[in-house]
């Protein structure tokens, strides 16, 4: 018994639109081969699979029992080209992805370091940008993952895994007269070291000054939070960063903010349209990233 895909494609087409005629319009046949194609499947399973009456068509005992069966070949067969597809994206994919700037306590490097040893055929384009220049870029489909700061909810248009939501922490420059805790208002009447700003990091500063009804005006920017801490160090001015940049620097005086501010950064991709093969395997193992 040779029993053919199309055969088994064409009887789950029948079933499911309850006639021939529409069966052959939606796989884009003629409808004398679609009947031709099930009579010869019947003459090799000998068994009638469908009840052919001026009433329409339905499926007989036998085409009931066969239609599970035809519908999981089929299944098998889709998930071998899937299959087949996705390692040939990986071999030959390609992945864009974006870090918001002064996204630093983000081990980036060693995720796409790893992932490229993983997956040496991929090609990997990175961005670094402003928030807002990496939404834009998702929703253009110019980007498929980024790690973009987050000051408030998380857009609805996107689907985001939360990678960092730690305080922000002042390091303070040698003789600083602040104490253990320092305020938004305090901030004010120093010179500040912060990030740049569409940084997340700087939105939620900016935000708790707001909060506080104070104005911070930087003396010094710069885009990766070590940087800011040696500028500290070199007496310019207090710096602001997420607290993991000072995890393990004995060589700088920390202070908390009070009332607590939190920078966060997502790991953000569209919910509208579905990423390829390597972006989802560097997704797999974003999440995995610690």
């Amino acid at each position: 018994m040779v029993m053919e895909l199309h055969q088994l494609r064409y009887l789950v087409a029948v079933a499911e639109e309850g006639g021939f005629t529409r069966a052959a319009a939606r796989e884009h046949v003629a409808q004398p081969g679609i009947s031709a194609q099930i009579a010869r499947l019947e003459r090799e399973l000998g068994q009638v699979l469908f009840d052919r009456s001026a009433r329409g068509v339905r499926l007989t005992a036998a085409g009931e029992a066969v239609l599970p069966h035809a519908r999981a070949a089929l299944a098998a067969v889709a998930a071998v080209r899937e299959t087949a597809d996705e390692l040939a994206g990986l071999v030959r994919g390609r992945v864009s992805v974006g870090m918001v700037r002064g996204g630093g306590v983000v081990d980036l490097p060693g995720l796409l370091g790893e992932f490229h040893r993983a997956h040496p055929g991929v090609e990997i384009r990175l961005v670094e940008a402003a928030t807002d220049a990496l939404l834009d870029g998702l929703r253009t489909h110019d980007l498929d993952l980024a790690w973009v700061g987050r000051d408030g909810e998380a857009p609805a248009d996107l689907e985001v895994d939360v990678v960092l939501d730690v305080p922000l922490v002042a390091a303070l420059p040698p003789g600083s007269p602040l104490g253990d805790t320092v305020t938004a208002a305090e901030l004010a009447e120093h010179p500040v070291i912060a990030l740049p700003v569409g940084a997340g990091v700087r939105a939620a500063l900016d935000r708790a000054a707001a909060d506080a009804g104070v104005v911070l005006r930087p003396a010094l920017e710069a885009g990766s939070p070590p940087v800011l801490i040696d500028l500290a160090r070199q007496g310019l001015g207090v710096a602001v960063v997420p607290a993991p940049a000072v995890a393990g620097r004995d060589d700088v005086r920390v202070a908390a903010l009070v009332p607590e501010v939190r920078a966060r950064i997502d790991l953000a991709r569209r919910r509208d349209a579905p990423l390829g093969p390597a972006a989802r395997a560097l997704l797999a193992r974003a999440r995995e990233w610690t």
